[in-house]
Formats: structure tokens, C-alpha cells, sequence
């Protein structure tokens, strides 16, 4: 029985057993519930996805491209899992029929104010330790993408480089991509 000064530690199954419409990811076994997403951050996630989902067709590169709300296991382990806005991950052996099973090669998260810490100071950390390549974190309020190179994964060093929306980002994981991110994405 759990105690006042226990908590629960929860699963994946915990998250997949989430009534439907209902979203959360889970951190070390701790669920935290998803906000609902705004104009600003749908617009900006069909921008991205089209521009990375045309340029692995186009250009017959590896990899899947997916949106939320898809799950990736991020550790392959049951206690850690995550639904990012956009996850690419180019070891199609990862996948099965519910998530991604351990890490993404690169990972998108699109800023909303409910999702700023977690966005911020949780998840890359995270990311980095489970072996994600490249972490973009794309934040329409302040016209700004932050991107994190993990160079020789988690035994590597972080790169970590600033860009405006409106300027061309280049994309590591893939030498020939970049992508331009308009600033005018949100309401007015």
C-alpha cells in the first residue's frame, strides 16, 4: 500500500492503459500528464514534418519519420517513455506495432508554456543518455531553435548551438538537409 511520503512508480503499460484521448509520457516512472497543443504548434509541426518527411523520401534516405502522439521507449526500458512532436529514427529494427524502442537518432519538441520545463531541462538530458544524435527544441514564443548535437552519444561531448526562426538549420543527422523555419508561424 502506498504510503503519504511513497509514490507509485508506474510503466509503460500504465501509459498505454490511459483511457483514450488522454496523454502522458513517463519520466524514471513518473507520469506527466501532455498539454493540448495550440494553432502555433500545429503549424509549425506540419511545416517540419513535411520538410523532413519529403526530404527521406525524396532523397531515398533511411529513416522514419514520425509525429505525436507516437511513443518511443526511450531507454527501451519500462519505466521511461516519451512522445515527442516529431522522432526520426533511421534503425527501422527499433519499431514495433506500439513505439520505437530505444532511441531516436534525432528528436523535434515544438515549446508550448505548459512544456517549457520539461522541454528544456529535463528531456535533454535525458535524450542525451539514452543516445539520441540530435535534439531540436523549436520555441515559437521567444523566435528561437536550440539544437543539441550529442557527439559520440553519451560518452561524447554536448554541442549545443542557437538559431532564429528564419534561418536556415542545418540537420546532422542528415549532411544535406536544412531547414528554414519561418517566425510568422504563430497567431497574431
Amino acid at each position: 500500500m502506498e504510503t503519504a511520503n511513497e509514490e507509485k512508480t508506474y510503466t509503460i503499460e500504465d501509459i498505454f492503459a490511459l483511457p483514450d484521448g488522454e496523454r502522458a509520457e513517463l519520466i524514471d516512472g513518473k507520469i506527466y500528464p501532455m498539454p493540448m497543443t495550440t494553432t502555433t504548434h500545429q503549424r509549425t509541426l506540419g511545416k517540419l514534418f513535411r520538410e523532413i518527411y519529403s526530404y527521406i523520401i525524396d532523397n531515398n534516405k533511411i529513416g522514419e519519420a514520425l509525429t505525436s502522439p507516437f511513443a518511443v521507449v526511450i531507454n527501451n526500458d519500462e519505466s521511461n517513455l516519451v512522445v515527442p512532436d516529431i522522432s526520426v529514427t533511421c534503425d527501422l529494427t527499433k519499431f514495433d506495432e506500439r513505439a520505437c524502442n530505444g532511441a531516436p537518432d534525432w528528436i523535434v519538441e515544438i515549446v508550448m508554456q505548459e512544456s517549457r520545463v520539461m522541454d528544456y531541462f529535463v528531456k535533454p538530458t535525458k535524450y542525451w543518455k539514452a543516445g539520441v544524435r540530435e535534439y531540436w527544441i523549436v520555441d515559437p514564443a521567444d523566435k528561437l531553435v536550440t539544437v543539441y548535437g550529442y557527439v559520440n552519444g553519451c560518452d561524447g561531448k554536448v554541442e549545443i548551438t542557437h538559431y532564429k526562426l528564419g534561418e536556415e538549420v542545418p540537420v546532422g543527422i542528415y549532411s544535406g538537409l536544412s531547414i528554414k523555419i519561418p517566425d510568422n508561424l504563430q497567431i497574431t
